[in-house]
């Protein structure tokens, strides 16, 4: 694909096709600081202009602006004038308050902050302080009461020692992976004006200290704060923020950091990671500890790591509530001391969008937003939905309609279990609220979307989701119930191999169960677009929907890994992850992944799959067809009836042979 194509068709206004060729020659450009890439960046600035994409003309133009390249930074500069005159969604926001201050009743929403900060550090400290016994009785103290004391010493050591260290550990990691770079307030100033405003006007009234600003050169749009001690934090926000949101936006965006500052839940969740990953390292140490050596000390130490290891299943839920608690008070919050919920709701929104953009301009997922993914505004596993929705929804009340999951859907409550971040449509109910009782209008017509919530069939939401959610772990209950079953057995007629078979035959009816369910026939499969999948409020993660997409392969779905198999597609009204499965099983992905993938990305491809929604939606692949005739087959179901199969057939030979015996 060359750029002269791309020029050629701009300049025959064939605006569409120039962006097509332009975005494509971007992609496949290896040398991103050579001249005929900055050129077609340029270009396809103005194409988008010409297409009516006025947020991603002005997002690259942001992004050129930021380019080392001295010409094309003046070219950017001069450009983005142009933007002033440019009609955008910005002249049809929802109003502010006039004043900021005014206190807002949350409704119960999030439940308390302050209990669930104190039962999960009560909790977790409860548990390294169990973890602590264990490690005394280990040593084999003959006096209690000293190892008693011994254990809580060590407690009061991982404790202090995490509170402390946790911060600058995380500068060095902050540094190394993202090359975090340490600001004044005075650059701030100049990228949002309000910002600057908002960052000391909260900082007087709440008698804190500046915190440490950070800038983040990555155009993905995020920011998170950690930190030991209110007046030793870090706020950190990547170059993207700045590029997809307006003054406003950025300063609720920072006001929602501050919040977390303010409430002290960003050291009790810097304290409260670094304990349970505490507890995953004593679980693998006591694992590698384990296998050899006196028998007595050999049992202590396994039975610590498996105390460990519970503790860190219990630890990492506990975090997760936590962490979804403390998003609600920070945008509770932030809404009080800007008057401006509007502004943080638009916020959400733009991110998600960034994230969707960002993730469709490069072939490899982003290590900043996985790596901060627990401690950063927005999870950008939710992005996709609400992404592809403000990408094309010419009314911002239309956007509304991909909450409908969120709120009403069952699903939504049972997947924001595993979730840091509470579901964007609950986000944007409550900020709606805090702007009802400002007396101002909402961003989003969330009246309207919760009445179109109530008239949702019930039945169709509720009546098979109880079932659902025990086929969605057939196969764990299916071998508890062989298990039991073959016990039960065992002790009337003692058999060995009903104990070891039973399980496996249960595994493996389970299996055959659920995918069942899972992959339904697709023969019938309808051809639709991504924003309509992700706009069903029935859509689940269980039970598979045919369908058919026609789009552009864009990139790998695995992120950070550079052999992945799975892969990205975009269609004109959004993104989605495709799930790839070789008929040879993890190996055939690992050769899929490192052979095929790179030569399909940039592709025109038909898909055929099962779509699911869960906090991110995805598609399991079932056929990719190009335009050059190369078909991909994929084996999801073809897996589930092998597993099943062969562990029921396992099961029964393993009984047969060994009651024979």
């Amino acid at each position: 694909m060359s750029l002269q194509s791309g020029l050629d068709a701009l300049k025959q206004k064939r605006y569409q096709e120039a962006v097509e060729l332009l975005e494509q020659f971007c992609r496949d450009c290896v040398e991103r600081d050579s001249s005929d890439y900055l050129s077609a960046q340029m270009w396809l600035m103005k194409a988008y202009q010409a297409t009516g994409e006025t947020e991603k003309a002005k997002a690259l133009c942001q992004k050129l602006m930021m380019s080392e390249n001295p010409q094309a930074r003046s070219w950017a500069e001069q450009a983005s004038q142009s933007f002033r005159q440019t009609p955008t969604n910005a002249s049809q926001k929802a109003g502010r308050a006039a004043t900021t201050g005014m206190k807002l009743a949350m409704g119960g929403v999030g439940g308390s902050l302050a209990l669930a900060s104190g039962v999960t550090m009560t909790l977790l400290f409860g548990m390294v302080l169990a973890l602590g016994l264990s490690l005394v009785f280990i040593i084999g103290s003959d006096d209690p009461l000293q190892g008693l004391a011994i254990a809580i010493g060590i407690t009061l050591v991982f404790n202090i020692a995490a509170f402390f260290i946790s911060p600058f550990i995380m500068d060095l990691t902050q540094g190394w992976l993202y090359q975090t770079r340490w600001v004044e307030l005075a650059e701030v100033e100049t990228l949002s004006p309000e910002t600057a405003k908002v960052i000391q006007q909260i900082c007087e009234q709440k008698k804190l200290k500046m915190p440490r600003l950070g800038i983040i050169n990555d155009q993905n749009p995020t920011a998170f704060t950690y930190g030991s001690l209110p007046n030793s934090a870090r706020l950190v926000v990547s170059q993207g923020l700045f590029t997809y949101l307006d003054d406003d936006e950025i300063a609720t965006v920072y006001a929602h950091e501050l919040g977390h500052i303010v409430h002290w839940d960003f050291a009790v969740m810097t304290v409260a990671s670094t304990l349970v990953q505490i507890c995953y390292l004593i679980y693998i140490t006591a694992r590698r500890l384990g296998r050899g050596g006196d028998s007595k000390i050999k049992d202590a130490i396994q039975t610590a790591g498996l105390v460990a290891y519970v503790f860190y299943v219990i630890g990492t839920y506990l975090v997760l509530y936590l962490s979804r608690t403390r998003e609600y008070f920070a945008d509770h919050f932030a809404a009080e001391s800007t008057g401006n919920p509007n502004g943080l709701s638009r916020a959400l929104v733009k991110i998600a969008y960034g994230i969707l953009e960002e993730g469709s301009r490069t072939q490899e997922p982003s290590r900043l937003i996985e790596g901060t993914r627990a401690l950063g505004i927005y999870d950008h596993k939710a992005a996709a939905s609400t992404g592809t929705a403000y990408r094309i929804a010419s009314d911002s009340q239309k956007i509304g309609r991909v909450f409908l999951w969120d709120m009403f859907n069952p699903w939504g409550w049972w997947m924001e279990l595993n979730s840091t971040h509470p579901l964007t449509g609950k986000r944007v109910r409550a900020l709606s609220n805090y702007a009802e009782q400002l007396g101002l209008p909402t961003e989003f017509d969330m009246g309207r979307v919760i009445g179109e919530g109530k008239t949702l069939n019930k039945s169709r939401l509720y009546g098979n989701f109880f079932l659902d959610v025990v086929l969605y772990g057939a196969e764990t209950i299916g071998f508890f119930v062989g298990l039991v079953m073959g016990i039960i057995l065992w002790s009337s007629s003692p058999n060995t191999g009903l104990v070891i078979g039973a399980p496996l035959i249960g595994l493996g009816i389970g299996i055959l169960v659920k995918a069942l369910v899972m992959f339904p026939d697709y023969k019938q499969a309808p051809e639709t677009d991504i924003l309509t999948l992700m706009s069903d409020p029935y859509a689940s993660p269980l039970r598979g929907q045919p369908a058919k997409l026609e789009g552009q392969l864009i990139g790998r779905g695995d992120a950070g890994y550079k052999f992945g198999s799975d892969l990205k597609i975009q269609d004109r009204s959004g993104m989605l992850y495709l799930h790839y499965a070789s008929r040879f099983g993890p190996i055939g992905n690992f050769l899929f992944g490192m052979k095929r993938v790179q030569s399909l990305i940039g592709e025109q491809v038909g898909a055929v799959g099962w779509f699911r929604r869960g906090v991110a939606p995805w598609m399991d692949l079932i056929q990719l067809q190009s335009e050059n005739g190369t078909i991909v087959n994929s084996y999801h179901r073809f897996w589930s009836f092998i597993l099943g199969g062969g562990s029921i057939i396992l099961g029964v030979v393993l009984t047969m042979f060994l009651s024979s015996r």
